[in-house]
């Protein structure tokens, strides 16, 4: 681990649904809309269980979930179709995330965006950003294994030549927070649709409102302590 310059991580790590914008309603909107195109059933509930999952392996539990007659490829492509549409029309950005980006690059903070989405869903969100937003991009198409393995964090912290404990990944999900805990990064957690329990190197904060560059460095400095505490 090497020292940091002025107390701030090396590098922040964001996931995007349901961190940076909350695309997760299209998600479950779409996949009901599946569910009553090809005669399946479905519940609120199911769909929450894949918060943060890999879209392959959602595929598979949508497949076996709804007992409907797709791969679990066909699945995900006939989803991107509908959430790519919404995301088009609209991008749900949550509150607080472009301004803590912004306040991260004009403090010279590198950001990688690590996500499970592919990467045509990920494109229309990276066009309302500015071009610089993000050094790296590691979708769930570009990964031979998807979160919770530790992967999609190992190959961000690569891309940017940076050892993973000098980076704070920013999550949603224990799906998520268990792949950065795992490769070696801080983890802010930001619980949004679903709740997220204590774990190693895991610290909490209600929401990104409010939160700057200086608060990413001491919350990733309580993070590899291992307080817990929740966030400024």
């Amino acid at each position: 681990m090497t020292e940091l310059i002025g107390g701030l991580p090396a590098a922040v790590l964001w996931d995007m649904d349901g961190t940076l914008v909350d695309t997760e309603p299209y998600w479950i909107a779409c996949e009901f809309a599946m569910a009553e195109r090809h005669g399946g059933t479905w519940s609120h509930e199911q769909a929450l269980e894949l918060v943060g999952n890999d879209l392959l392996e959602s595929g598979r539990v949508i497949r076996d979930g709804m007992g409907i007659d797709r791969t679990p490829a066909q699945i995900v492509e006939e989803l991107l179709d509908g959430v790519v549409e919404r995301v088009r029309d609209e991008v749900p950005w949550r509150p607080g995330a472009r301004e803590l980006l912004t306040d991260l690059r004009d403090a010279g903070v590198p950001c990688a965006l690590v996500t499970m989405s592919w990467r045509r869903f990920v494109d229309p969100i990276l066009e309302q950003l500015p071009d610089e937003a993000f050094d790296i991009v590691v979708t769930g198409d570009a990964v031979s294994a998807g979160k919770p393995d530790p992967e999609p964090y190992l190959m961000a912290a690569r891309g940017l030549g940076l050892d993973p404990q000098d980076c704070l990944a920013i999550e949603d999900s224990g799906t998520g927070a268990t792949s950065a805990s795992a490769a070696g990064c801080g983890v802010l957690v930001v619980p949004h649709h679903v709740a997220v329990p204590p774990g190693e190197r895991r610290v909490f904060a209600p929401g990104l409102e409010g939160l700057d560059a200086a608060a990413m460095g001491r919350l990733h400095a309580e993070a590899l302590a291992g307080t817990g505490r929740a966030g400024a």
